[in-house]
C-alpha cells in the first residue's frame, strides 16, 4: 500500500456533513432544553465537520461559545467544571420533570439510565491538564 491519502467520496462527505449539521442543531437546541447534552453534540458536530466541511469546522473552532469547548477537548479531553455542573443540573431537572409528568414505563427508566451513564462519563473527564511533576 502506498503512502497516499484518498480524498473522501462525495457520499461520505454528504453523510458527515449531514451528521455535522444535525448534531450542531441538536447542540444548539440543547442549550435551552434541559436534559439534552450540549457538549457531546458539539464534539460530534466538530468531528463530522472535519470530515466534510473545512468551512464549518473553521467556523466552529473560531466561535465564541464552541471554540473553547473544542480547544479544551483537543488539548487533553477536558470538559470544564462549569459544563459538568450545567449538564448535571439540566439532567436532574429533566429527570425530575420526567418522573413527575410521565407515566412510569420502562422507556422512562431507560432514559434516566442513559442520563446517569452520560453524567458519569462527563464527570470522568478531566477539568484541566494534568500538572507535570
Amino acid at each position: 500500500m502506498t503512502g497516499t491519502t484518498r480524498s473522501p467520496s462525495k457520499a461520505s462527505r454528504l453523510f458527515f456533513g449531514c451528521l455535522a449539521y444535525v448534531s450542531l442543531a441538536i447542540g444548539l437546541i440543547a442549550i435551552v432544553v434541559p436534559g439534552l447534552p450540549t457538549t457531546e453534540f458539539v464534539l460530534l458536530a466538530a468531528w463530522a465537520a472535519t470530515k466534510s466541511s473545512p468551512r464549518l469546522s473553521a467556523w466552529m473552532e473560531n466561535h465564541r461559545l464552541f471554540g473553547p469547548i473544542l480547544s479544551n477537548w483537543r488539548n487533553g479531553r477536558i470538559i470544564s467544571r462549569r459544563a459538568k455542573v450545567s449538564a448535571t443540573l439540566s439532567m436532574l431537572l429533566c429527570a425530575g420533570l420526567m418522573l413527575s409528568l410521565l407515566t412510569h414505563h420502562w422507556t422512562l427508566y431507560l432514559a434516566l439510565a442513559g442520563m446517569g451513564l452520560g453524567n458519569l462519563w462527563i464527570w470522568s473527564r478531566p477539568e484541566a491538564l494534568a500538572q507535570a511533576s
